[in-house]
């Protein structure tokens, strides 16, 4: 299964994926005129900082917001959720559901979590979720992670079916 391209394209097809991209609110203007308007789908953003700063709450949030129609800043998607850490928490996710008037009930549905529990078992996750990208629209996977004994999640932005 090829995941990544691995070798040349034309400008005309680079320029096409391009104008693909989504820009996912992360619910907070500030932010997000920071990142130039939001999270971008298709590629990989880390978010580092020091414990109890809101890495996983953006996390949270982001999981409900890619389900946002896009006229919204959403992504109208859904969202893998790979947990490394144990900090998934549902009920946030319908604290943030409130937040935009979404139904809670639509929200978790559309969030697939997995808590990986070492490397290996994060990698075999990560296959199943290249997997699951290919069957429906996937707008954010989030994983939470512990580096070093730094609390650190990762956000990689990745589109399956358009």
């Amino acid at each position: 299964m090829k995941i990544v391209p691995m070798g040349f394209t034309t400008a005309t097809e680079y320029h096409q994926k391009r104008s693909e991209i989504i820009q996912i609110t992360t619910g907070s203007k500030e932010l997000d005129k920071l990142l130039g308007g939001g999270i971008e789908t298709g590629s990989i953003t880390e978010i580092f900082g020091e414990f109890r700063t809101g890495k996983t709450q953006l996390c949270h949030t982001l999981a409900v917001t890619c389900q946002l129609p896009i006229d919204y800043n959403g992504g109208e998607g859904k969202c893998l959720y790979i947990d490394t850490e144990g900090t998934l928490r549902p009920e946030r996710l319908i604290a943030t559901c409130n937040r935009f008037n979404l139904s809670p009930d639509a929200v978790l549905e559309n969030v697939a979590c997995a808590r990986a529990y070492n490397t290996d078992h994060q990698m075999q996750l990560l296959v199943q979720a290249a997997a699951m990208m290919t069957e429906s629209r996937y707008r954010i996977s989030t994983k939470p992670y512990a580096n070093g004994g730094n609390q650190d999640p990762m956000l990689s932005r990745s589109e399956g079916k358009i």
